[in-house]
């Protein structure tokens, strides 16, 4: 790797001066993660359960994934090409989307102090069509992974290795793509679960069943696309030139399939381990 690509790489503080848009995806993700203080607090000392877990733990979690999720969309902003800085549609449809993201957590955190379920929830009208439009608010949000990681594709200027820059391209394009139908499935079925749980048995720290098959497990996997191939691509960057880009090319193939591999044995019944 030439030394400019690896100091744009390394120095996440420079970037975000550098390009405004990042700045604001990374002042929502600060907001995000002030906002999560007092969830914690709340959880520490709310003894509730909803749907067999502690009532704030799921805003806690969704907290920390959308603060990752726009940490990681200001990073990969630098190489976007630069006429969007000026561009009022995408400046607008930026705002769409961390709107999106802002009523996402209300919608989560507001579920949890009154004590119910915000996902599956179709117990009344209200709570139905707020769970539908939940989910636009959802796709929308994800959307921003492909806009952006087809920007960066396009994109002549980035002063990146090719390989580098197809791997952070493929991934953000792939979280929208692995994403949405997995997610799409879990909403329409109203559960995690395909199958019935009897002992509750669950694997550590991930909290996925043990017993049949979990959606979550795939889920998780398709919104790490933008971590997973990016970080192959830096890998690929120590082999000679002629195979870095087949090997990111590979390397998206494979996460693609591993995710596929976990949706189908999940839609199966199987419990991911």
């Amino acid at each position: 790797m030439t030394a400019a690509p690896l100091a744009q790489l390394t120095m996440p503080l420079s970037l975000f001066r550098t390009w405004p848009n990042a700045s604001a995806l990374l002042a929502l993700t600060v907001l995000i993660a002030l906002a999560a203080l007092p969830i914690l607090a709340a959880h520490l000392l709310d003894t509730r359960i909803v749907s067999d877990e502690a009532v704030w733990l799921k805003p806690l979690k969704f907290h920390a994934a959308l603060a990752i999720y726009l940490l990681t969309l200001a990073y990969f902003a630098r190489w976007l090409p630069d006429t969007w800085v000026t561009s009022r549609g995408w400046s607008i449809y930026l705002g769409v989307v961390m709107t999106c993201i802002v009523l996402e957590l209300i919608w989560i955190d507001g579920a949890a102090a009154l004590g119910v379920r915000s996902h599956f929830n179709i117990t009344s009208p209200l709570w139905n069509a707020i769970y539908g439009a939940m989910g636009i608010a959802a796709v929308t949000l994800t959307s921003a992974a492909l806009v952006m990681g087809i920007g960066i594709w396009r994109n002549a200027a980035t002063g990146l290795p090719a390989a580098l820059q197809l791997s952070i391209a493929l991934g953000l394009i792939l979280t929208f793509v692995l994403t949405v139908p997995v997610a799409g499935t879990m909403a329409n079925a109203l559960s995690h679960h395909v199958g019935t749980p009897i002992t509750g048995a669950t694997l550590p720290i991930m909290g996925w069943s043990r017993e049949v098959g979990d959606l979550r497990a795939p889920h998780f996997l398709a919104t790490h696309a933008l971590h997973a191939v990016p970080l192959a691509g830096l890998a690929a960057l120590a082999l000679p030139a002629s195979w870095q880009t087949p090997a990111v090319w590979a390397a998206a193939a494979g996460f693609a399939a591993l995710t596929l591999w976990a949706f189908l044995r999940a839609m199966s019944g199987l419990p991911p381990l």
